[in-house]
C-alpha cells in the first residue's frame, strides 16, 4: 500500500452503492466498508464521501411520477439519509470501528469562517480515529444551492484537508481515450497537467443513479491535482478496488499532482461561486499576475469594478472580454478600490498570496 497516502479521502458514487433495480447494494456496501476499515487499521486517515441517500429513501417509500422533482428529491434524501448512515452504522460497528455523519451544503463553504468550521470538525473527527461520512444535505441544497454532485464536494473536502490522495469510486474503470465500448479503446492511466484535449474523448451521459458524469470528475481532478493533491478514478464494484488503486495493480486514472498550494488557495480555488464582485483588468495587469511571479493586483491595473464587496470578500478578477483569468480575496471593499481605479501607488486589492488563476 502507497505509504506516501496517510490522509486519503474517498468519493463512493450512488452507481457503485445501488443495483440495476434502484435499491441499494447491501453486499457492495459491506465489501467496500471492510476495505475502508483494512485502510484504517493500516494507519491511514480516512474520510468518506458517500451517495446513496436518495437511492437508499427508493427502497423505503414510492411516491408519484407527477410529483415535483425537487420535492421528491428532498422526500426521498430526508428518508434515505436515515438509512444510509444507519447501514454505514452498523457495518462499521460490525468491524469495531466508529463513523460519524456530516452533513453539508454550499453554503457552508462560501465563509472562509464557516469553511474553518467545518475543517475543525472534521480534524477532531480524524484525531479520535472516527471514520466521517460526508454528503450533501439534500434536504435544503436545493437548486442554485446544490454541489454539481459530490464529486465537487469531495474536491473540496480533499483541498480543505489537504489530503494526500482523493480516489473517485464510480462504475467505470477509469477515463476511456475514446468511447468505452468500442473496439480498442483503453484507459487512460495518467493524466498530466496540459495534456492535450481529454474532453473530447468524454461522453456527456451521467452516471445512472447520480447527478454527475464524466466531465464533472474531469474538470474537478484537473483542479485537485492542479492544487497539489494526486486523484485516482476507478471502478468501485471491482473487488479490493481501493487496495488496488493504492497499489497500482488495479486499472484506473491517475492525474498527477502539480505544485502544492497553501490552504487559502485551495479554498479560493473551490470559491467561484462564492464571488461577490468582478474586478476588470487592463492587459498589463492579466500580463502580470498571470506571469508566474509574485505579482498582486493593483489599481493601476484595474478598468472597471462591478458589483458590491468588501474586505475578506471573493472576487472574480476577469479580463477585458470578461473572460475569467482568477480568483482573488479583496483587501479592502468595493467603493475603496473604485476610488482608485487606475491610480498609481496605491495598495493592492488583492495580494498574490490570496490570488488563485484559473488558466
Amino acid at each position: 500500500m502507497n505509504a506516501a497516502y496517510k490522509k486519503i479521502v474517498i468519493k463512493i458514487g450512488s452507481n457503485v452503492l445501488t443495483r440495476e433495480d434502484g435499491l441499494p447494494d447491501l453486499k457492495r456496501f459491506e465489501h467496500l466498508v471492510e476495505q475502508l476499515v483494512a485502510l484504517k487499521k493500516s494507519g491511514k486517515e480516512v474520510v468518506l464521501i458517500s451517495s446513496g441517500a436518495v437511492a437508499s429513501g427508493r427502497s423505503l417509500i414510492s411516491i408519484s411520477e407527477k410529483q415535483n422533482a425537487v420535492a421528491a428529491r428532498q422526500l426521498l434524501a430526508s428518508i434515505g439519509q436515515i438509512k444510509l448512515i444507519n447501514t454505514y452504522m452498523q457495518l462499521f460497528e460490525k468491524q469495531e470501528m466508529l463513523c460519524s455523519q456530516v452533513l453539508v451544503t454550499k453554503e457552508d463553504f462560501r465563509d472562509r469562517m464557516h469553511y474553518l468550521n467545518i475543517k475543525n470538525c472534521l480534524e477532531i473527527l480524524l484525531q479520535h480515529k472516527v471514520i466521517p461520512i460526508v454528503n450533501e444535505n439534500d434536504v435544503v441544497s436545493v437548486t442554485e444551492l446544490m454541489f454539481t454532485d459530490n464529486d465537487e464536494l469531495a474536491g473540496l473536502i480533499a483541498s480543505m484537508l489537504n489530503a494526500d490522495a482523493l480516489i473517485i469510486l464510480s462504475n467505470v474503470d477509469g477515463i476511456y481515450n475514446g468511447n468505452p465500448k468500442s473496439e480498442g479503446v483503453e484507459v487512460i492511466r495518467e493524466i498530466r497537467a496540459g495534456q492535450g484535449n481529454i474532453e473530447s474523448f468524454i461522453t456527456t451521459g451521467k452516471s445512472g443513479f447520480g447527478r454527475g458524469g464524466m466531465v464533472t470528475k474531469l474538470s474537478m481532478a484537473q483542479k485537485v491535482a492542479k492544487l497539489g493533491i494526486p486523484v485516482m478514478i476507478a471502478n468501485g464494484t471491482t473487488p479490493d478496488i481501493l487496495k488496488g488503486v493504492l497499489q497500482d495493480t488495479l486499472v484506473h486514472t491517475r492525474f498527477a499532482p502539480e505544485k502544492n498550494t497553501s490552504g487559502k488557495k485551495k479554498w479560493i480555488a473551490h470559491s467561484e461561486n462564492a464571488a461577490t464582485g468582478i474586478v476588470q483588468l487592463n492587459a498589463g495587469a492579466k500580463e502580470a499576475l498571470l506571469s508566474g511571479k509574485a505579482s498582486s493586483l493593483l489599481p493601476v491595473g484595474i478598468v472597471q469594478i462591478t458589483g458590491e464587496f468588501k474586505k475578506g470578500d471573493i472576487v472574480k478578477l476577469v479580463d477585458t472580454q470578461e473572460h475569467l483569468i482568477g480568483l482573488g480575496v479583496a483587501e479592502y471593499g468595493a467603493d475603496k478600490a473604485r476610488a482608485h481605479i487606475g491610480e498609481q501607488k496605491q495598495r493592492p486589492l488583492v495580494h498574490y498570496n490570496y490570488f488563485y488563476p484559473v488558466v
